[in-house]
């Protein structure tokens, strides 16, 4: 491992315009220019994998249920570093608000719109180029290097990379190390990277009351009545105290549906979903659990269906992989990034279960999923810089 070196892995490649890491920003606007809305890969992965496959890579597409996913390797022995990324966006919104049509990826000022360029198309093409250099100057690297790419992030997130590291766990090829292209920087690139996630877990509820005429609630059973008391007791629940490097556990009712429209009938339902984003320590079953016995007297019939998206997971910063990460984002930022575990979900969620060490590192949130998403174009050569003071940092 080349942790020793660290201090060393200043010289930066995207400063000469004539090295692999001139191509990120052109790799970056080919790739926003494949219109691949989720969970359609439309080529994106066919770029990827012919960029790789130069290099030297072993590709093998994995389809399952429609969903594209790239699995690209090279080397036969030692740990794994795998970048992983998803080529799928969401949708553009109203195309007449954009400033820039969201495929086009145009560069005005010092600016690249286009959707995905932040989520995530610019960390991939950052991590092909990284590749590229990296391999140009250690072609008989003997660690491996790996690439989960999958077109199901943004969507069920079912067939994409949940469904090949089930694969990849028959084979006994789950990585060592999992570098995420998430865009985890606030206000400029690399002030902070992800070490964990918070749980998600979405409830279905159903109160099940009895309809009936508002002037003779007698002869009736309002549900939405009883569903108040219900989820009151619910918001009230004392979760304890979190992880110190996670926010606290948060509950929050996302949508309640009831009644026939009319203003004088009582209804027979009421229909309720709340989502719980949660930390170490607390796990899903804890919570389900907790939610049963809050309402087990209040002699409501309250029936609740679970969706659990994840279980929170954490990276020590103790392990390598966070060491060489943050190594790597001084050398070439400047500033030590802050590590974080908040926002949504992430695919990191899967690579966690199998005991692979998971780090978020990509360019700045500020406009994910929103009109005009745009990044600073000329980012995109210092997170390839990065990325290949990463390689250089942990990889034999």
């Amino acid at each position: 491992m080349r942790l020793a070196r660290m201090a060393k892995a200043t010289s930066n490649h995207a400063d000469n315009p004539n090295s692999d890491a001139s191509t990120t920003l052109a790799l970056c606007q080919e790739l926003i220019r494949r219109e691949s809305v989720t969970p359609n890969d439309n080529g994106c992965q066919t770029i990827l994998a012919t960029r790789l496959e130069k290099i030297g890579f072993k590709i093998e597409t994995i389809e399952i249920k429609g969903v594209t996913n790239l699995w690209a390797t090279r080397g036969e022995s030692g740990p794994t570093l795998c970048f992983a990324g998803h080529t799928d966006v969401v949708p553009t919104g109203e195309l007449s608000q954009w400033t820039h049509p969201p495929f086009e990826a145009h560069i005005e000022n010092d600016w690249l719109y286009g959707r995905g360029t932040a989520d995530m198309k610019g960390a991939l093409a950052a991590m092909i180029t990284a590749c590229e250099a990296f391999i140009k100057k250690h072609p008989n690297h003997t660690s491996r290097i790996a690439f989960l790419i999958t077109s199901d992030e943004e969507g069920p997130a079912t067939y994409g990379t949940k469904a090949v590291l089930d694969v990849l766990e028959k084979r006994n090829e789950i990585p060592k190390w999992c570098l995420i292209g998430e865009p985890s920087s606030t206000s400029a690139l690399g002030d902070t990277i992800k070490v964990g996630r918070r749980g998600s877990m979405t409830g279905f509820a159903e109160c099940v009351g009895k309809q009936g005429h508002v002037a003779y609630p007698h002869l009736a059973k309002n549900p939405i009545h009883q569903a108040i008391e219900a989820l009151q007791s619910l918001l009230e629940i004392d979760w304890g105290q979190p992880h110190p490097l996670f926010p606290t556990t948060t509950f929050q009712i996302a949508n309640i549906q009831s009644g026939t429209g009319a203003t004088n009938v009582i209804p027979d339902n009421l229909l309720a979903n709340f989502n719980i984003r949660f930390a170490p320590p607390l796990q899903a079953e804890q919570i389900k659990q907790a939610v049963k016995d809050k309402l087990k007297n209040l002699n409501i019939q309250f029936n609740i269906k679970w969706k659990v998206s994840g279980n929170p997971f954490y990276t020590e910063l103790s392990s390598p992989l966070v060491e060489a990460v943050t190594q790597a984002t001084k050398d070439s930022t400047g500033t030590f990034p802050k590590t974080c575990t908040g926002g949504g979900t992430s695919d990191g969620r899967f690579f966690a279960l199998y005991d692979c060490d998971v780090v978020e590192l990509g360019l700045v949130n500020e406009t994910i999923h929103q009109i005009d998403e745009r990044i600073q174009y000329k980012d995109l050569e210092t997170l390839s810089q990065i990325y290949f003071n990463v390689l250089e940092n942990l990889l034999d």
